[in-house]
Protein backbone atom coordinates (compact mmCIF):
# COMPACT_ATOMS: atom_id res chain seq x y z
CA UNK A 1 0.00 0.00 0.00
CA UNK A 2 1.31 3.58 -0.44
CA UNK A 3 2.37 5.59 2.24
CA UNK A 4 0.08 8.50 3.25
CA UNK A 5 2.43 11.10 1.54
CA UNK A 6 2.23 9.70 -1.60
CA UNK A 7 -1.19 8.75 -1.20
CA UNK A 8 -1.90 12.60 -0.86
CA UNK A 9 0.49 13.61 -3.84
CA UNK A 10 -1.15 11.30 -5.73
CA UNK A 11 -4.40 12.63 -5.11
CA UNK A 12 -3.09 16.22 -5.45
CA UNK A 13 -1.77 15.89 -8.79
CA UNK A 14 -4.89 13.94 -9.82
CA UNK A 15 -7.37 16.38 -8.94
CA UNK A 16 -5.58 19.07 -10.34
CA UNK A 17 -5.42 17.19 -13.80
CA UNK A 18 -8.80 16.30 -13.80
CA UNK A 19 -10.15 19.15 -12.24
CA UNK A 20 -8.55 21.32 -15.62
CA UNK A 21 -11.31 20.72 -18.08
CA UNK A 22 -13.99 21.63 -15.57
CA UNK A 23 -11.85 24.70 -15.00
CA UNK A 24 -12.37 26.08 -17.84
CA UNK A 25 -15.86 25.39 -18.30
CA UNK A 26 -16.32 26.76 -14.77
CA UNK A 27 -13.99 30.15 -15.70
CA UNK A 28 -16.57 30.58 -19.62
CA UNK A 29 -19.69 30.23 -17.97
CA UNK A 30 -19.04 32.45 -15.07
CA UNK A 31 -17.88 35.37 -18.02
CA UNK A 32 -21.20 34.58 -19.63
CA UNK A 33 -23.43 34.77 -16.51
CA UNK A 34 -21.31 37.84 -15.52
CA UNK A 35 -22.74 39.69 -18.76
CA UNK A 36 -26.09 38.80 -17.37
CA UNK A 37 -26.30 35.48 -20.03
CA UNK A 38 -27.24 32.01 -18.04
CA UNK A 39 -26.07 29.40 -20.31
CA UNK A 40 -27.09 25.78 -19.25
CA UNK A 41 -25.80 24.63 -22.56
CA UNK A 42 -22.17 23.82 -21.22
CA UNK A 43 -22.32 20.01 -21.34
CA UNK A 44 -23.10 20.10 -24.89
CA UNK A 45 -20.60 22.72 -25.93
CA UNK A 46 -18.35 20.36 -23.87
CA UNK A 47 -19.02 17.57 -25.97
CA UNK A 48 -18.88 19.02 -29.07
CA UNK A 49 -15.40 20.23 -28.47
CA UNK A 50 -14.43 17.18 -27.50
CA UNK A 51 -15.78 15.36 -30.24
CA UNK A 52 -14.59 18.07 -32.50
CA UNK A 53 -11.10 18.11 -31.21
CA UNK A 54 -10.13 14.59 -31.89
CA UNK A 55 -11.64 14.43 -35.14
CA UNK A 56 -9.71 17.52 -36.57
CA UNK A 57 -6.65 16.12 -34.83
CA UNK A 58 -7.10 12.43 -36.13
CA UNK A 59 -7.60 13.91 -40.17
CA UNK A 60 -4.49 16.47 -39.58
CA UNK A 61 -2.19 14.87 -37.43
CA UNK A 62 -2.28 17.87 -35.38
CA UNK A 63 -2.86 17.77 -31.32
CA UNK A 64 -2.97 22.40 -31.88
CA UNK A 65 -5.59 22.03 -34.67
CA UNK A 66 -7.86 19.51 -32.99
CA UNK A 67 -7.93 22.15 -30.16
CA UNK A 68 -8.53 25.42 -32.38
CA UNK A 69 -11.47 23.26 -33.81
CA UNK A 70 -12.60 22.74 -30.14
CA UNK A 71 -12.84 26.02 -29.49
CA UNK A 72 -14.53 26.98 -32.87
CA UNK A 73 -17.00 24.63 -32.67
CA UNK A 74 -17.67 25.65 -28.86
CA UNK A 75 -18.03 29.30 -29.95
CA UNK A 76 -20.37 28.50 -32.90
CA UNK A 77 -22.75 26.66 -30.70
CA UNK A 78 -22.38 29.10 -28.18
CA UNK A 79 -23.67 31.90 -30.60
CA UNK A 80 -26.91 30.03 -31.26
CA UNK A 81 -27.70 30.51 -27.88
CA UNK A 82 -26.62 34.44 -28.09
CA UNK A 83 -28.63 34.90 -31.19
CA UNK A 84 -31.97 33.30 -29.74
CA UNK A 85 -31.58 34.78 -25.51
CA UNK A 86 -30.03 38.29 -26.59
CA UNK A 87 -31.36 38.84 -30.22
CA UNK A 88 -34.53 37.23 -29.47
CA UNK A 89 -34.46 37.67 -25.85
CA UNK A 90 -36.23 34.24 -25.51
CA UNK A 91 -35.79 32.21 -21.93
CA UNK A 92 -32.11 31.61 -21.36
CA UNK A 93 -32.94 28.26 -19.65
CA UNK A 94 -35.13 26.76 -22.03
CA UNK A 95 -32.47 27.82 -24.55
CA UNK A 96 -29.40 26.62 -22.73
CA UNK A 97 -31.97 23.18 -22.04
CA UNK A 98 -32.17 23.26 -25.75
CA UNK A 99 -28.53 23.79 -26.78
CA UNK A 100 -27.39 21.22 -24.23
CA UNK A 101 -29.04 18.53 -25.85
CA UNK A 102 -28.39 20.20 -29.39
CA UNK A 103 -24.89 19.96 -28.59
CA UNK A 104 -24.74 16.34 -27.69
CA UNK A 105 -26.53 15.02 -30.40
CA UNK A 106 -24.13 17.39 -32.86
CA UNK A 107 -21.08 15.53 -30.81
CA UNK A 108 -22.16 11.98 -31.77
CA UNK A 109 -22.40 13.06 -35.03
CA UNK A 110 -18.79 14.59 -35.80
CA UNK A 111 -17.31 11.90 -33.24
CA UNK A 112 -18.67 8.91 -34.53
CA UNK A 113 -16.16 7.99 -36.97
CA UNK A 114 -13.04 8.37 -34.57
CA UNK A 115 -14.94 6.19 -31.55
CA UNK A 116 -12.68 4.04 -30.13
CA UNK A 117 -9.89 4.95 -33.00
CA UNK A 118 -6.17 4.89 -31.85
CA UNK A 119 -3.12 7.09 -32.32
CA UNK A 120 -4.49 10.15 -32.28
CA UNK A 121 -2.40 13.16 -31.46
CA UNK A 122 -2.71 14.28 -27.97
CA UNK A 123 -1.13 17.50 -26.00
CA UNK A 124 1.94 16.88 -24.66
CA UNK A 125 3.03 16.99 -20.56
CA UNK A 126 5.82 18.58 -19.19
CA UNK A 127 8.09 18.35 -16.16
CA UNK A 128 9.15 21.66 -14.67
CA UNK A 129 12.18 22.34 -12.83
CA UNK A 130 10.73 21.87 -9.59
CA UNK A 131 9.04 18.76 -10.22
CA UNK A 132 10.88 16.84 -7.90
CA UNK A 133 9.40 18.73 -4.85
CA UNK A 134 7.71 16.59 -2.51
CA UNK A 135 3.88 17.14 -2.12
CA UNK A 136 3.28 19.99 -4.71
CA UNK A 137 5.76 19.05 -7.57
CA UNK A 138 4.25 16.62 -9.30
CA UNK A 139 0.70 18.76 -8.93
CA UNK A 140 2.27 21.84 -10.10
CA UNK A 141 5.10 21.50 -12.12
CA UNK A 142 4.66 17.90 -13.98
CA UNK A 143 1.31 18.46 -15.79
CA UNK A 144 0.06 18.51 -19.19
CA UNK A 145 0.10 21.37 -20.90
CA UNK A 146 -3.41 22.15 -20.62
CA UNK A 147 -3.05 22.03 -16.89
CA UNK A 148 -0.16 25.16 -17.42
CA UNK A 149 -3.02 26.77 -19.57
CA UNK A 150 -5.71 26.90 -16.79
CA UNK A 151 -2.66 27.70 -14.33
CA UNK A 152 -2.36 30.95 -16.88
CA UNK A 153 -5.89 31.86 -17.33
CA UNK A 154 -7.03 31.92 -13.86
CA UNK A 155 -5.06 34.99 -12.66
CA UNK A 156 -5.83 36.58 -15.98
CA UNK A 157 -9.49 36.68 -15.82
CA UNK A 158 -9.79 37.90 -12.70
CA UNK A 159 -7.37 40.94 -13.69
CA UNK A 160 -9.86 41.12 -16.52
CA UNK A 161 -12.65 41.01 -14.78
CA UNK A 162 -11.33 43.51 -11.65
CA UNK A 163 -8.67 45.77 -13.28
CA UNK A 164 -9.69 46.24 -16.94
CA UNK A 165 -11.87 49.07 -18.45
CA UNK A 166 -13.57 46.46 -20.93
CA UNK A 167 -14.30 43.89 -17.46
CA UNK A 168 -15.70 47.46 -15.59
CA UNK A 169 -18.49 47.23 -18.20
CA UNK A 170 -18.89 43.59 -18.25
CA UNK A 171 -19.55 43.91 -15.09
CA UNK A 172 -21.81 46.97 -15.39
CA UNK A 173 -23.89 44.86 -18.11
CA UNK A 174 -24.29 42.60 -15.82
CA UNK A 175 -26.15 44.39 -13.01
CA UNK A 176 -27.98 47.22 -14.68
CA UNK A 177 -27.88 46.72 -18.35
CA UNK A 178 -30.14 49.97 -18.60
CA UNK A 179 -27.80 52.22 -16.93
CA UNK A 180 -25.13 50.59 -18.78
CA UNK A 181 -26.49 51.39 -22.35
CA UNK A 182 -27.57 55.28 -20.94
CA UNK A 183 -23.57 55.78 -20.55
CA UNK A 184 -22.75 54.41 -24.20
CA UNK A 185 -22.11 50.60 -23.36
CA UNK A 186 -23.02 47.81 -26.39
CA UNK A 187 -25.06 45.91 -24.14
CA UNK A 188 -25.84 42.78 -26.92
CA UNK A 189 -21.95 43.58 -27.79
CA UNK A 190 -20.71 42.90 -24.45
CA UNK A 191 -23.20 39.83 -24.21
CA UNK A 192 -22.57 37.85 -27.99
CA UNK A 193 -18.59 38.96 -26.81
CA UNK A 194 -18.32 36.78 -23.45
CA UNK A 195 -20.97 34.38 -24.41
CA UNK A 196 -18.55 33.10 -27.09
CA UNK A 197 -15.91 33.40 -25.61
CA UNK A 198 -17.19 31.07 -22.58
CA UNK A 199 -17.89 28.50 -25.31
CA UNK A 200 -14.95 28.60 -26.76
CA UNK A 201 -13.48 28.11 -23.38
CA UNK A 202 -16.10 24.74 -22.84
CA UNK A 203 -14.77 23.88 -26.20
CA UNK A 204 -11.53 23.77 -24.86
CA UNK A 205 -12.81 22.08 -21.84
CA UNK A 206 -14.08 19.22 -23.69
CA UNK A 207 -10.70 19.18 -26.25
CA UNK A 208 -9.12 19.06 -22.65
CA UNK A 209 -10.67 15.93 -22.42
CA UNK A 210 -10.41 14.35 -25.37
CA UNK A 211 -6.87 14.97 -26.64
CA UNK A 212 -4.90 15.11 -22.58
CA UNK A 213 -6.92 13.78 -19.82
CA UNK A 214 -8.55 10.76 -21.21
CA UNK A 215 -7.54 10.62 -24.73
CA UNK A 216 -9.90 9.85 -26.91
CA UNK A 217 -13.90 10.18 -28.49
CA UNK A 218 -16.43 8.64 -26.29
CA UNK A 219 -20.16 9.42 -26.56
CA UNK A 220 -21.19 11.24 -22.87
CA UNK A 221 -17.53 11.04 -22.16
CA UNK A 222 -17.93 14.09 -19.74
CA UNK A 223 -20.41 12.69 -17.40
CA UNK A 224 -22.11 16.05 -16.67
CA UNK A 225 -19.20 18.22 -15.86
CA UNK A 226 -20.85 20.75 -17.96
CA UNK A 227 -23.63 20.92 -15.05
CA UNK A 228 -20.90 20.88 -12.30
CA UNK A 229 -19.52 23.66 -13.94
CA UNK A 230 -22.59 25.81 -13.29
CA UNK A 231 -23.04 24.69 -10.21
CA UNK A 232 -18.76 25.85 -9.27
CA UNK A 233 -19.14 29.13 -11.24
CA UNK A 234 -22.14 29.91 -7.98
CA UNK A 235 -19.89 27.61 -5.35
CA UNK A 236 -17.09 30.47 -6.66
CA UNK A 237 -19.56 33.39 -6.06
CA UNK A 238 -18.68 34.48 -9.58
CA UNK A 239 -14.86 35.12 -8.95
CA UNK A 240 -12.58 33.60 -10.57
CA UNK A 241 -10.63 32.88 -8.07
CA UNK A 242 -12.85 30.79 -5.61
CA UNK A 243 -14.48 29.22 -8.61
CA UNK A 244 -10.63 27.34 -9.82
CA UNK A 245 -10.22 26.57 -6.43
CA UNK A 246 -13.47 24.76 -6.46
CA UNK A 247 -13.14 22.77 -9.96
CA UNK A 248 -9.68 21.62 -8.43
CA UNK A 249 -11.43 20.33 -5.08
CA UNK A 250 -13.82 18.63 -7.47
CA UNK A 251 -11.52 17.05 -9.58
CA UNK A 252 -9.96 15.60 -6.07
CA UNK A 253 -13.14 14.51 -5.09
CA UNK A 254 -13.65 12.82 -8.69
CA UNK A 255 -9.92 10.98 -8.32
CA UNK A 256 -10.99 9.77 -4.53
CA UNK A 257 -12.81 6.72 -5.17
CA UNK A 258 -10.21 5.70 -7.36
CA UNK A 259 -7.45 6.06 -4.73
CA UNK A 260 -9.73 4.44 -1.69
CA UNK A 261 -10.74 1.34 -3.85
CA UNK A 262 -6.82 0.66 -4.03
CA UNK A 263 -6.87 0.61 -0.22
CA UNK A 264 -7.44 -2.60 0.73
CA UNK A 265 -5.72 -2.72 5.14
CA UNK A 266 -9.58 -2.24 6.20
CA UNK A 267 -12.80 -4.35 5.48
CA UNK A 268 -14.84 -1.31 4.18
CA UNK A 269 -12.83 -0.91 1.36
CA UNK A 270 -12.97 -4.63 0.48
CA UNK A 271 -16.56 -3.97 -0.17
CA UNK A 272 -17.53 -4.29 -3.81
CA UNK A 273 -20.63 -2.15 -3.78
CA UNK A 274 -18.24 0.51 -2.07
CA UNK A 275 -17.40 1.84 -5.89
CA UNK A 276 -20.85 3.08 -6.21
CA UNK A 277 -21.28 4.92 -3.12
CA UNK A 278 -17.65 6.62 -3.97
CA UNK A 279 -18.95 7.28 -7.48
CA UNK A 280 -21.81 9.44 -5.91
CA UNK A 281 -19.38 11.88 -3.78
CA UNK A 282 -18.79 14.34 -6.85
CA UNK A 283 -22.55 14.92 -6.91
CA UNK A 284 -23.42 14.90 -3.19
CA UNK A 285 -20.76 17.95 -3.51
CA UNK A 286 -21.91 19.99 -6.14
CA UNK A 287 -25.77 19.11 -4.60
CA UNK A 288 -24.57 20.55 -0.87
CA UNK A 289 -22.89 23.28 -2.47
CA UNK A 290 -25.89 24.40 -4.57
CA UNK A 291 -28.21 24.32 -1.06
CA UNK A 292 -25.36 25.82 0.55
CA UNK A 293 -25.94 29.06 -1.32
CA UNK A 294 -29.49 28.98 -1.29
CA UNK A 295 -29.31 29.98 2.03
CA UNK A 296 -29.92 33.44 2.88
CA UNK A 297 -26.26 34.78 4.67
CA UNK A 298 -24.23 32.93 2.15
CA UNK A 299 -26.65 33.89 -1.02
CA UNK A 300 -26.39 37.63 -0.03
CA UNK A 301 -22.44 37.32 0.31
CA UNK A 302 -22.22 35.54 -3.06
CA UNK A 303 -24.72 36.98 -5.05
CA UNK A 304 -25.62 36.53 -8.67
CA UNK A 305 -24.71 39.57 -11.18
CA UNK A 306 -28.20 41.42 -10.68
CA UNK A 307 -29.66 41.36 -14.79
CA UNK A 308 -28.63 37.44 -15.13
CA UNK A 309 -31.03 35.32 -16.78
CA UNK A 310 -32.71 38.60 -17.79
CA UNK A 311 -33.18 39.62 -21.62
CA UNK A 312 -32.71 43.27 -22.04
CA UNK A 313 -34.70 45.26 -24.13
CA UNK A 314 -34.04 48.51 -25.24
CA UNK A 315 -36.56 51.15 -23.38
CA UNK A 316 -37.53 48.62 -21.26
CA UNK A 317 -36.47 47.40 -17.84
CA UNK A 318 -36.41 43.82 -19.28
CA UNK A 319 -38.92 40.76 -18.49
Amino acid sequence: MASPLTFVENLLAAGVERGTPLLFATVGELLAERSGVLNLGVEGMMLLGAASGVSVAHVTGSAALGLLAAMLAGAALSLVHGAISITLAADQVVCGLGLGFLGAGLASVVGADVVGVSGVPRLPAFDLALSGLPLLGPALFSQNLVVYLGFLLVPLCWFYIQRTSTGLRLRAVGENPTAADAQGIGVSATRYTHVALGGALAGLAGASLSLAITPGWADGMTSGQGWIAVGLVIFGGWDPLRSALGAYLFGAIRRLPLDLQGVQSLPLFRNPNLGYFLDMLPYVFTVLVLVLVKIGRVRRRLGPPASLGQPFVRGERGR
